[in-house]
């Protein structure tokens, strides 16, 4: 059995898709109210210097957070960034 990967974890320039974000976490509960809900997909914009926080997209908004908030959230699908000058996915 695979661990889960979280929104902490997902590298700069990928996307993927929300699997789980845990209730009953005030900072969570913000989180979903600005779009992070199961099936929305986000992506990974950049990290500050020091690691956090991060800036992802989710649905057309620019949300930053801090990495312990990022470990609850579980992720699906990822998506490797798209090299401009290929088209096409870069290798990991």
């Amino acid at each position: 059995m695979h661990a889960q990967l979280t929104l902490a974890q997902l590298p700069i320039g990928s996307a993927a898709f929300i699997h789980s974000l845990p209730t009953g976490r005030p900072g969570l509960t913000r989180l979903r109210e600005l779009g992070l809900t199961p099936g929305a997909r986000v992506t990974m914009v950049r990290r500050a210097p020091l690691g956090e926080p991060i800036e992802i997209t989710v649905r057309g908004s620019h949300i930053a957070m801090r990495d312990h908030e990022a470990r609850h959230i579980g992720i699906t699908n990822v998506e490797q960034p798209i090299n401009p000058a290929t088209r096409t996915a870069s290798k990991a």
